[in-house]
């Protein structure tokens, strides 16, 4: 599990500069809420999560929605009357669904009291297939969730078990179709690239996934995170290292075979049928939006501050119990920080990043990109916009650290 970045002292009360309220509802606005429990803790995973079984009194779920509840009291009076009404939730983990439905729409309902939700607002929670009923997903969209994001990974048993997933593949259909029966906007999210993992079970996946007929796909590549059991696995040489010729196959598999049934790419790792399937929280990251992140391990940006919780559930309560803001550390961010960070995350975003918006060595570097393959000529002459080629796609990093001139 990584550690906590640095950082300032974040005051107790939690206020934030001037400065970073000035401009507030000019940005996307939405609210993060972190979930950290899990039934088991899956071998690749470094999130902030904890089994039930790690956590002592005070810190499990009965209470969880009471500290957020008050941390959302801390942020309502830190950003006062500033605060627009809210344009997105995500509540993310972990498995938020190991709690009661009731809870989740508790918490909504908590948002909506203190800031009011705008009247298009996206409100998604992250689930497992099992941890979720037909009676449970109704609930939840009865109480304001608009859209589910499934882990599914894979639809092939032994890759489920190499990543410690405990759902069954014939879950998935299930969950989907408990989703799509309650109204809701359903994402199925695959990862790639697991050891063991051949191309005819990725193009498996990828067929079931569509078969499902969601209405997003997300597909991440499988990353060896240090301190995970997947890590001690690979250092042992028990399991492969994930090889990155096989993940970039892979990636070219996922374009292809997504592009035939229906969906276009809208950021690298995010596929969806139409523009009302995109996940508009994440948008809000990738330009530049405002959030406030409640829960253990949370992190948080309004205007150019950035701050995170202490990370353990039980010295989260504690914190919030003695009415004191939760935040570990915070950084303000300078203006040179704020521009490689658009860099960073616009330009892997279909709508892509405005040539302007970079700094004369960037401009300079955009030519080299388009004789290399790795961004869309037409959209850098016509549209004066960096707009990455499938080819980018695979070597965003790259594009980035010449867009910033630090390397190719």
């Amino acid at each position: 599990m990584p550690r906590l970045p640095d950082g300032d002292p974040a005051p107790p009360s939690g206020e934030l500069p001037p400065q970073a309220l000035a401009g507030l509802g000019e940005r996307p606005f939405g609210i993060y809420l972190h979930v950290p429990f899990c039934r088991v803790r899956c071998g690749y995973c470094d999130f902030n999560t904890y089994t039930l079984t790690e956590l002592g009194p005070g810190a499990g779920t009965s209470s969880f929605v009471d500290t957020a509840l008050a941390e959302l009291d801390l942020a309502r009076d830190v950003l006062g009357g500033s605060a627009p009404p809210v344009d997105t939730v995500f509540v993310g983990g972990g498995t938020p669904t190991m709690l009661p439905a009731s809870d989740l729409v508790r918490a909504v309902d908590g948002i909506r009291e203190r800031f009011g939700l705008a009247d298009d607002v996206e409100v998604t929670t992250e689930a497992n297939p099992d941890s979720v009923t037909p009676q449970s997903l109704r609930e939840l969209a009865d109480g304001g969730f608009t859209r589910v994001s499934l882990g599914m990974q894979s639809a092939v048993p032994h890759v489920l078990a190499t990543l410690d997933r405990t759902h069954d593949p014939e879950g998935v259909g299930r969950a989907v179709r408990g989703a799509r029966d309650a109204g809701l906007v359903t994402s199925v999210d695959l990862i790639y690239g697991t050891p063991g993992e051949s191309i005819e079970d990725w193009c498996r996946s990828l067929a079931q996934a569509i078969a499902l007929e969601p209405d997003h796909v997300s597909a991440y590549a499988l990353v060896v995170e240090e301190g995970t059991k997947l890590a001690a696995q690979v250092r042992r040489g028990e399991v492969p290292r994930p090889d990155d010729d096989d993940e970039a196959a892979k990636y070219e598999i996922a374009e292809e075979t997504l592009a035939a049934a229906g969906f276009a790419w809208y950021e690298v790792s995010n596929w969806t049928r139409t523009p009302a399937g995109r996940c508009r929280h994440n948008d809000g990251y990738w330009t530049g939006g405002d959030w406030w992140g409640v829960g253990p391990g949370a992190h948080s940006h309004v205007g150019g501050v950035r701050w995170w919780n202490v990370k353990h559930p039980r010295a989260y309560a504690g914190r919030l119990a003695e009415r004191l803001s939760p935040a570990a550390g915070r950084e303000t961010l300078t203006d040179e920080q704020l521009r490689d960070e658009l860099v960073l995350l616009t330009v892997r975003v279909r709508d892509g990043l405005a040539v302007d918006a970079l700094d004369e060595e960037g401009r300079r570097a955009v030519a080299g990109l388009v004789a290399d393959g790795l961004v869309d000529g037409v959209a850098a002459v016509r549209d004066r916009r960096v707009v990455l080629t499938l080819r980018g796609r695979l070597l965003a990093d790259t594009v980035v650290r010449r867009l910033l001139g630090v390397g190719s």
